[in-house]
């Protein structure tokens, strides 16, 4: 199974992986956001459900990721534009889209301020 694990981290912590990683040591597959306040903008409540349809899913076009969430297509043809622009979605060759991993983890901690 493929996971990709969603994290908050700062930009010494991601480069401190991008050096071991080069040198050869397997880091496993991440998508980094640098605050809480930017992942839950990215991926609002509706862009979830985006994911967990296509999470194992394979290819699907948008009107077929659209039936599947029982939602309009140009608005979930926006929240795709808006996920293939941060990298979490692929776009392929024969232009459908792609989340290429079986599995999420969310990795972060709350502290108090």
């Amino acid at each position: 199974m493929r996971t990709v694990t969603l994290e908050i981290s700062s930009r010494e912590k991601t480069n401190q992986r991008f050096q071991r990683a080069f040198k050869g040591e397997p880091q496993g597959a991440f998508i980094s956001f640098e605050t809480p306040g930017l992942l839950f903008k990215v991926l609002s409540g509706k862009r979830w459900d985006l994911l967990k349809v296509m999470t194992g899913a394979g290819q699907l076009t948008i009107r077929e990721a659209a039936r599947r969430l029982g939602r309009d297509v140009k608005a979930v043809h926006g929240d795709v534009h808006a996920l293939l622009k941060t990298g979490i979605l692929q776009k392929t060759e024969n232009g459908r889209i792609i989340f290429a991993f079986d599995a999420i983890h969310v990795d972060f901690m709350l502290r108090e301020a």
